[in-house]
């Protein structure tokens, strides 16, 4: 089993966590909430979904020794620009329909599911090229498969710290200044829409 990959896993999976798309991502998932422990699930969740796609994905490719293209997965990494832009709109058409935010904001549920299916599509379409990587520099079933659990904790570490900092701006202090928080959502969000709409032309031109 080779270890150096391996141990650079975790670390592949921690900084894979910051990639624009995930933060822009993490950043509207956040603008809900004002308890940074509920931010740090959302984290987790997202984690978790990315993982479990990723071993879906490479449990089908690795053990059943498909091959895979790389270029095939274009569509699906335009499927995230689409959730980018769907998420960044959900959150402003929300905000504008919210009158009573300020006064019920911490009744909301503390589902985690968006994050967890946010997680889940962009697992989807960062799988092909991460399996690709896998597959030319490990050799064995079994030390692929780990390689990805490892890479899988990572991201979670990763994405939980991200969740934490960005819900940091939506924090109960910050909260009660209507305008501080009412613009961190318009920013994120805007930049949600822009960052989706980026990748949707960059993958479907």
């Amino acid at each position: 089993m080779e270890l150096a990959p391996l141990l650079l896993a975790s670390i592949v999976g921690f900084s894979h966590a910051f990639e624009a798309d995930h933060l822009v991502a993490v950043s509207t998932i956040v603008t809900k909430r004002n308890n940074i422990l509920l931010a740090l699930k959302d984290g987790i969740y997202w984690g978790l979904g990315h993982t479990s796609t990723i071993l879906l994905v490479g449990c089908i490719f690795i053990v059943g020794k498909w091959m895979i293209q790389e270029d095939s997965f274009r569509y699906l990494e335009a499927m995230v620009g689409a959730m980018l832009i769907i998420l960044g709109a959900s959150r402003l058409y929300k905000l504008s329909n919210e009158k009573t935010q300020f006064m019920t904001y911490e009744h909301h549920g503390h589902t985690h599911k968006l994050a967890y299916g946010v997680g889940l599509v962009h697992g989807l379409a960062g799988s092909g090229t991460l399996i690709l990587s896998v597959l030319t520099t490990i050799k064995g079933v079994l030390s692929s498969l780990l390689y990805l659990v490892i890479f899988g904790i990572g991201s979670i570490g990763g994405m939980m710290l991200a969740a934490g900092i960005f819900s940091i701006p939506f924090s109960e202090k910050l909260f009660r200044n209507k305008l501080i928080y009412t613009s961190m959502i318009i920013i994120s969000s805007l930049f949600c829409i822009g960052l989706g709409t980026f990748i949707m032309y960059e993958n479907l031109r």
